[in-house]
């Protein structure tokens, strides 16, 4: 039997939900316990529980799918009936929240009864042990990934996944028109719900009832698909830039040089992090495009302003150390370009 992984806290699903994913309902039949599905699963692997059925209960949690596979089997059949239903009821009784056995084989008939007795969700699944499992951790990596919505508008600028935030009436919507206009993909509008995987990636997407949806203030809601067509939109999108609308003149310091990497954190995943001044004039669409360039470019190792300082060290015949560091001004309404 595994021993326990560490997990996001605070994660759960439930039976049915997991139950009801296309990928698993198109490989499992429920033999038992279908008044318990609304149990709770909060563990992102499974179980194996063979050494539940000889006695050893030590390290079973209830609340991750427990899999009984051709070996759990054969050794349950080798016992005779009386002590495989006493090891079968020993096994239910520990309110497990799901029990799933592989490779389309029949469970004995103590262990529907145990189920039964329990109501314990029992599943049998037509696939072997291994092919189950990945199944069911897939599913189970994407039911109990911390998730959490924002507003802000998600849109893919050169492959590169940009999530704009900033005030509300600031001009997300009409960046993204903009962006739309110049060929470049549409993921989400005004609600972004991002998930964080196993691998460390923010996954960010529209709710449902605003797929492929805009709002433009003085214009209404539109239909970017129906506008634009099928290549202006992506149901979903990797999150690997932010950048922060802000109007001019709101008190923070504008980055002049673009020395310091900045990042922002969202579900423990370090983003990173601009911000962009707006003011009338000034042609958004093409400043978030050579905003996501320039970020394709440092992840391709060409850091320009790092680059540019380093040249100007090596004509002065100086090191960063012995350069002070320049007095940068912060962006105010009244100053030139």
């Amino acid at each position: 039997m595994e021993s326990p992984q560490s997990h996001p806290p605070g994660f759960a699903t439930s039976v049915r939900a997991l139950l009801n994913d296309p990928a698993v309902a198109d490989m499992v039949r429920l033999v038992a316990g279908s008044e318990s599905l609304d149990r709770i699963i909060d563990h992102p692997r499974i179980q194996k529980s063979g050494l539940v059925l000889v006695g050893h209960m030590v390290g079973l949690v209830p609340t991750r799918v427990q899999v009984l596979g051709e070996t759990e089997l054969s050794y349950l059949e080798s016992l005779d009936s009386a002590e495989r239903a006493e090891r079968c009821a020993a096994f239910f009784e520990r309110a497990l929240s799901l029990v799933l056995v592989s490779r389309g084989v029949e469970p004995p008939a103590e262990l529907v009864d145990a189920a039964r007795a329990q109501q314990t969700p029992l599943v049998i699944a037509e696939p072997r042990s291994s092919r189950s499992i990945q199944i069911i951790h897939a599913v189970l990596d994407r039911l109990l990934a911390p998730t959490e919505t924002r507003h802000g508008v998600l849109i893919d600028i050169h492959g590169i996944g940009t999530l704009l935030v900033g005030p509300s009436g600031i001009g997300k919507s009409e960046c993204a028109l903009f962006l739309l206009d110049r060929g470049h993909r549409l993921v989400a509008d005004d609600q972004v719900t991002l998930r964080r995987t196993p691998d460390g990636n923010l996954i960010g997407r529209p709710p449902p009832l605003l797929r492929h949806h805009l709002e433009l203030r003085g214009v209404g809601i539109l239909n970017v698909r129906d506008l634009f067509g099928a290549t202006s939109v992506r149901d979903q999108k990797v999150v690997q830039l932010v950048i922060e609308l802000q109007p001019v003149g709101a008190g923070e310091p504008i980055d002049r040089l673009g020395l310091d990497d900045q990042t922002m954190a969202i579900l423990g995943v370090d983003l990173p992090h601009l911000s962009i001044p707006v003011q009338p004039g000034r042609n958004m669409a093409v400043l978030l495009e050579v905003a996501a360039r320039n970020q394709l470019l440092k992840r391709a190792g060409h850091h320009a302003a790092r680059a540019f300082v380093d040249r100007i060290e090596r004509s002065l015949g100086t090191s960063s150390g012995d350069l002070a560091p320049p007095k940068v001004p912060s962006v105010t309404s009244g100053e030139s370009e």
